[in-house]
């Protein structure tokens, strides 16, 4: 990213990166200059040189800051390959991910911010990693930056590694090439038009790909500002995003669909018309399926803020693509398309006015080959019919990190006719003349008695059930009791509640999902706010949530299940009253 060095050649007093905590009258703002970004830059590279050697990867866990873009660049600035990571310090799963991280990508170095060393030396000596030494970016940026010269380097060398959401605590280290990121960088710049004088905001985490390459990294190859806040503060409330967007007249933030869920539901009228969105033009939605009832509902609550519905940006991407593959066209209102549900299931895309399902297009595809292929056997399908996405082009990374036989499996996928070099998503999706849908993913789609359901779609008829559900999580899979049954595992406020209410709200719910489904539903979970696991992304963590409701570590307020499902995983004294309490309601917190 020696761009960066150029921007602050010409323009050292530019924001780089504005960086705010808190609301309100309490909200304070960090502002790092091009000329301050690349001097520490310099400086950090040169005392990381004296610790690593070329190609080394330097461990990244930085609490929300500026610093970190300081220590991603002062990486590449030394030839060294910077791995984000989160603080090992709130959740189990979020300490979980980053030992794992540690250990997979076997860094020379931890590199930090001085207030969070402490706790990431402690919890890495906690799981037998001590040997890996820390430093304090606060430091390292003591040297003498006027010691660094720009290293050797080859478009191949890796730009960084790019650690996937996982579903589990084995994540994989996608192999980002600067070839790679430049030409995922530079299609997005054209797709949307971006340039220098664009406006970007985000509160999402930097140690994820969308919130790293199209909210920090972009706005620095652009040479523009990119203003940042916590995750936290978003998440604790919403608003304080909108309100960020407002005060910077950002015009372009990116985050998953269900961020804008989140605001729709628990945005007020009131407070909305406190706030100006007229400035935003591109709202990039992503990361996971986009909902048409999401489009609509954050269109409806924020037209009092100026909120245009064109200026939804659907689109789709993974890490493997380094981060954007599609996107719907700018100033142009999503494309909503009603289609045959009963088709869908049979891998047919049919539109039908008034159809039963409706399914958002993830937009263009745009210098890179995408394909609709037949999983089973490689054979590229025609526009209508549903099949895995494989892609091919410049943005495609260069594999998994340290993982030869799982990157000939996903990144050097042939098709049937004989073309090579594809990557295969492991997605699942329908093209449709200029359009690309997404409809969900292979290894989570659920066989059950015959037919095809998307986990997604399951949880949104189940968050429809009942008020007490709404904009609360839900988590369908499918477990073995001994053929595939379905599971839904819904979140539910419990204050309020009395001792009786949690069975008959289960069982109804159950009842009531059956019907719309038109197959059997053989467990209703209901579980406490937070159970239901998300990546930093806001990503489903199905494959942990089933884990966990299989070994019996969910914190349940009710179980409504099936003989079979119980049977096979639950203890026998749960067995007898046909769930598993796991904590009483009588005294609702």
């Amino acid at each position: 990213m020696t761009v960066v060095s150029r921007h602050a050649g010409r323009a050292p007093g530019a924001a780089a990166v504005r960086f705010f905590s808190g609301a309100g009258e309490r909200r304070t703002e960090a502002v790092l200059t091009y000329g301050e970004l690349d001097r520490s830059a310099r400086a950090t590279a040169v005392a990381l040189r004296e610790r690593c050697a070329p190609g080394d990867r330097v461990l990244l866990p930085f609490p929300p800051g500026p610093a970190f873009a300081e220590a991603f660049l002062a990486c590449q600035y030394a030839g060294l390959v910077p791995v984000p990571v989160p603080v090992p310090t709130r959740t189990s799963h979020q300490v979980d991910r980053t030992v794992a991280v540690a250990a997979d990508a076997r860094p020379a170095l931890v590199l930090t911010a001085a207030a969070a060393l402490p706790d990431v030396r402690a919890r890495l000596a906690d799981q037998g990693l001590a040997r890996l030494g820390a430093v304090a970016i606060e430091t390292a940026r003591e040297a003498d930056p006027d010691g660094w010269d720009a290293p050797p380097r080859d478009p191949d060398d890796l730009a960084f590694l790019q650690y996937t959401s996982g579903s589990t605590s084995d994540p994989k280290g996608v192999m980002v090439s600067h070839a790679n990121l430049v030409h995922n960088l530079d299609l997005m710049r054209r797709s949307h038009g971006w340039d220098p004088d664009t406006r970007f905001c985000s509160w999402l985490p930097v140690h994820h790909d969308m919130g790293l390459i199209a909210m920090l990294l972009m706005p620095l190859y652009l040479g523009g500002t990119a203003a940042l806040m916590p995750a936290t503060d978003f998440l604790k409330r919403p608003r304080t995003w909108l309100q960020l967007m407002d005060q910077t007249g950002a015009q372009v933030s990116c985050a998953p669909d269900f961020a804008y869920d989140l605001c729709a539901r628990r945005v007020t009228a009131e407070q909305a018309a406190e706030i100006d969105l007229s400035r935003w033009r591109q709202a990039c939605n992503g990361a996971e399926p986009v909902a048409a009832e999401t489009l609509r509902r954050f269109g409806e609550r924020f037209a009092v803020s100026g909120f245009a519905p064109e200026a939804f940006l659907p689109g789709y991407g993974l890490a493997e693509a380094t981060l954007y593959v599609s996107g719907a066209p700018a100033a142009s209102a999503p494309v909503v398309t009603p289609v045959d549900a009963e088709a869908l299931r049979r891998d047919a895309f049919v539109p039908a006015d008034g159809g039963s399902a409706s399914l958002v297009s993830s937009g263009h595809v745009r210098d890179l080959d995408v394909r609709i292929v037949d999983p089973a056997t490689a054979r590229t399908l025609p526009e209508g019919r549903v099949g895995e996405v494989w892609i091919r082009g410049g943005s495609v990374a260069r594999g998994y990190w340290m993982r030869p036989e799982e990157t000939a499996r996903a990144f050097g996928a042939v098709t049937a006719d004989g073309d090579r070099g594809f990557l295969r998503t492991g997605d699942l999706g329908v093209r449709q003349g200029p359009e690309l849908y997404i409809t969900g993913r292979l290894k989570e789609m659920l066989i059950v008695h015959g037919r095809n359901l998307y986990p997604h779609d399951i949880e949104r008829e189940a968050e429809g059930l009942d008020e007490a559900f709404a904009g609360l999580a839900s988590c369908a899979f499918a477990v073995p009791a001994p053929r595939e049954e379905i599971v839904v595992v819904q979140e539910v406020r419990v204050r309020g509640l009395d001792a009786a209410e949690p069975a008959a709200l289960a069982r109804r719910a159950r009842t009531a999902l059956a019907t719309r489904l038109g197959v059997a539903v053989a467990g209703f979970v209901l579980v406490r706010v937070g159970q239901v696991s998300r990546t930093t992304s806001g990503k489903i963590q199905r494959l942990r949530v089933r884990e966990r409701f299989a070994e019996g570590g969910l914190r349940t307020v009710h179980e409504d299940l099936d003989a079979a499902v119980r049977d096979r995983y639950r203890a026998p004294e749960d067995r007898a009253s046909g769930h598993r309490a796991a904590e009483p309601v009588r005294n609702p917190a």
